[in-house]
């Protein structure tokens, strides 16, 4: 059996996509972060952590909002990379990167948790090495950053 990839759309987020985006980075915290006691996450979180960033939503052939992505781009930081979990493993979180200014060219950065071992290994797949170590209120976290392309 053939398997046929996915083709995403992938455009800056509009701002009657916002309540969307607030649920779905609600719930996929609510889903992921099992460590974490899930009334330390609100709606109201996303409008105030994503505020001053770029956001870019990746939807599906149909126009359903599989993700979304968070760029600082003062400091080239990927601050979110969110994909419901219907969607996630069918390419929506490469392709969110994918449409990033310069990738893979430019050396991206980003903060995983340590405990969220999925995510770990699919930034890690990616390129993505570790550059440090730190600690924030959902838990420990490697600093990563994008290896880049090495010129020939």
């Amino acid at each position: 059996m053939t398997t046929i990839p996915e083709t995403w759309t992938i455009r800056p987020a509009r701002e009657q996509d916002m309540p969307l985006l607030a649920e779905i980075y609600l719930s996929v915290r609510r889903q992921t972060f099992l460590w974490v006691d899930p009334s330390h996450f609100n709606l109201e979180d996303f409008a105030v952590h994503s505020a001053g960033e770029r956001l870019l939503v990746c939807e599906d052939l149909h126009g359903v909002i599989a993700g979304f992505a968070a760029l600082w781009d003062a400091d080239d930081f990927i601050h979110m990379l969110y994909i419901l979990p219907a969607f996630q493993g069918r390419g929506a979180g490469k392709a969110l990167l994918a449409a990033l200014p310069d990738w893979p060219k430019r050396r991206y950065r980003l903060k995983c948790l340590v405990k969220n071992t999925h995510a770990m290994a699919f930034y890690q797949a990616l390129g993505f090495e570790i550059i440090g170590d730190g600690a924030s209120p959902e838990g420990d976290y490697k600093e990563m950053r994008l290896r880049g392309i090495q010129s020939l």
